[in-house]
């Protein structure tokens, strides 16, 4: 039996609650001190030297010389998958909702001044874009109106929004709000089932249902009649149709938890659906923990670090604010925007090319929903996801040209260019630069080019930078932890190291409902949770027969693969509950009012189990 549950509100209610602002381990550098973007008034000097365009960088330093891609000899495609997953289960912070600037009036997409929320991103006088405009469009992200108050926010200055659970909660399953969590459910099932798609199939597997606004953004089949649209999918995140891998990911949830929450309906039909349901929804939150924190981090930060900044679980903390923190979410986590491969595999059942549905370049998995749905489901992505090396970060060549020059936004009629993007987000956000995120970690400040190369590795690339940005202290914090040379065993720098490692210590004890925590799940439920993978996932929820037993490690196919059967599943016997007498069904029935996972209006941490 489950521990009773009750109510009392908690020291810091707010901590990692959805639609709240973003953590703040360093002040804010704003240019007038309290709103302005670095950047914002030209002609300002920062050490003696303007700070590059962004668009400026992005062309000198992202894309170089080479065009290799190299591979990575230890991971596989999946890794990088996974991360962008889970970045968006604890973090999605919301552009500006107007779309032209507040004095003028001026059309942000037509605009090159800047006026809130408009900060275009100007493109250098030898780098025109084909449209003959000066400049990239570019809107400021929200301001927060509700602050996790720290030492660290001086009073008045902008803070930016985190409108979803901080917490590796599954969110991108279940929503982050009450409402969009009711749109996804079946709420006429028995068995608390999540709602799929009443279209179409995969092979008999559903699909993610619809949105409701019809006709939708997404890109349809070239040639199809408007009559055999493929509308886009609608999932617990909003970002579910970017690319194919995340609608493929989501999709395996969606199905992960309708299996699940069959067997515990037969196993506990004395439950009902809102139990079935919430039961179901703890135990796929505990997966997306153990998934990304046993089996993904470790593998980002080397075992080293993780065993320095992470070590083992000690229990909650109720001091740990788990929220995340601004320079996480805008600059650290976005070091996988450079191991981004620019094919998508699609992969048959010998894990070669697949004679039907060749692979495709990364533009064409852009918001194409259609290609699941008319192009062979999830398994021939799923295959490519594990069967082809994730790309190797390459400073020779750092971003493919899909991201870098045709990243598709929908309701943005022009490619964008991603690099530029994130260094512009981060002087929107006022991250202060990397010297001064160098020092917050405990590592000495770069005074001096041979210092920076040390870091880096390539003189030539140093040169770039400094010629660029004139001071070691201006250079963006997202740039100068890209750059830093792979910590042992892992993929990122020492910063990038230092600034995720910290991060995921506080998701993880700050989080009252982390699967280890005493109480949250009993002893014998937590030993079958830690038999389960997402190589398990994959088999019991799509057509894939063979997999490695480290969906991100790579393998050579076929003797790295094992048989669906030869995967270890966790047994749901460990939450079967007997009937015994009449007290069991209240408590049951009190439990579906006030033990849910995860609750909004007054945040995980006002309940106590």
């Amino acid at each position: 039996m489950h521990s009773y549950c009750f109510f009392f509100f908690r020291k810091n209610p707010l901590w990692g609650a959805a639609n709240t602002g973003l953590a703040r381990w360093l002040p804010a550098e704003y240019e007038d001190g309290e709103n302005q973007p670095k950047g914002w008034n030209t002609g300002r000097q920062y050490s003696g030297f303007q700070l590059p365009l962004v668009r400026e960088v992005s062309n000198k330093i992202m894309c170089g010389s080479s065009m290799a891609v190299l591979e990575d000899s230890a991971y596989s495609q999946m890794l990088v998958d996974w991360g962008q997953y889970i970045d968006h289960d604890i973090s999605f912070t919301p552009q500006s909702s107007s779309r032209s600037a507040f004095a003028e009036g001026r059309d942000c997409l037509h605009t090159c001044s800047n006026a809130h929320p408009c900060f275009p991103m100007q493109t250098p006088k030898d780098g025109k874009l084909s449209s003959n405009k000066s400049c990239l469009p570019f809107f400021r992200s929200s301001p927060a109106c509700i602050n996790v108050q720290t030492d660290v926010h001086p009073a008045g200055q902008r803070q930016q929004m985190n409108s979803v659970t901080s917490f590796i909660d599954a969110s991108t399953v279940y929503g982050h709000s009450a409402d969009l969590e009711k749109t996804l459910r079946n709420l006429s099932s028995a068995e608390g089932l999540l709602s799929v798609n009443s279209e179409f199939s995969d092979g008999g597997r559903p699909f993610l249902p619809f949105v409701s606004v019809r006709p939708s953004a997404c890109l349809q089949e070239p040639g199809s009649e408007a009559a055999a649209r493929v509308e886009c999918f609608t999932a617990g995140d909003s970002r579910v149709n970017e690319i194919l891998p995340l609608s493929v990911l989501h999709t395996l949830w969606v199905r992960e938890h309708n299996r699940l929450a069959e067997r515990l309906t037969r196993l506990n039909p004395h439950w009902g659906s809102e139990v079935i349901y919430q039961e179901t929804r703890k135990i796929i939150g505990a997966l997306h923990q153990i998934i990304t924190m046993r089996d993904y981090i470790p593998k980002i930060l080397g075992r080293e670090a993780f065993d320095e900044y992470l070590g083992p679980y000690a229990g909650y903390n109720d001091s740990v604010n788990p929220s995340v923190s601004n320079v996480f979410a805008t600059a650290a986590f976005r070091f996988g925007h450079v191991t981004i491969s620019p094919r998508l595999w699609r992969l048959n059942e010998s894990f070669q090319e697949h004679q039907h549905f060749s692979s495709l370049k990364l533009q064409q998995s852009f918001f194409s929903p259609w290609r699941l749905v008319r192009e062979g489901g999830l398994d021939p992505v799923l295959r490519g996801l594990l069967g082809r090396p994730a790309a190797l970060q390459n400073q020779e060549h750092l971003m493919t040209e899909d991201l870098k020059e045709r990243l598709l936004v929908l309701n943005i009629p022009e490619t964008l260019d991603l690099a530029a993007l994130n260094l512009q987000r981060g002087r929107d956000h006022g991250l202060p630069g990397y010297n001064d995120w160098r020092a917050f970690c405990g590592f000495d400040r770069i005074e001096t080019r041979s210092d920076l190369a040390e870091l880096v590795g390539s003189g030539a690339l140093v040169e770039k930078i400094m010629d660029m940005y004139g001071h070691p202290n201006n250079i963006d914090v997202w740039l100068g932890g890209l750059l830093e040379r792979p910590v042992s065993g892992g993929r990122t720098g020492p910063l990038f190291t230092c600034l995720i490692g910290k991060q995921m210590k506080t998701l993880r004890d700050g989080d009252r409902f982390w699967w280890e925590h005493p109480g949250v799940f009993s002893p014998k439920q937590r030993q079958e949770l830690q038999t389960h993978s997402l190589s398990r996932v994959i088999c019991d929820n799509s057509g894939v027969t063979e997999v490695p037993l480290d969906p991100f490690r790579l393998g050579s196919y076929p003797e790295d693969f094992v048989f669906c059967g030869n995967v270890p599943s966790m047994d749901l016997e460990a939450w079967r509950e007997q009937p015994d007498d009449g007290t069991l069904f209240i408590f049951i029935f009190l439990r579906s009012l006030f033990c849910l996972p995860r609750l909004y209006l007054f945040n995980k941490n006002t309940v106590k189990m």
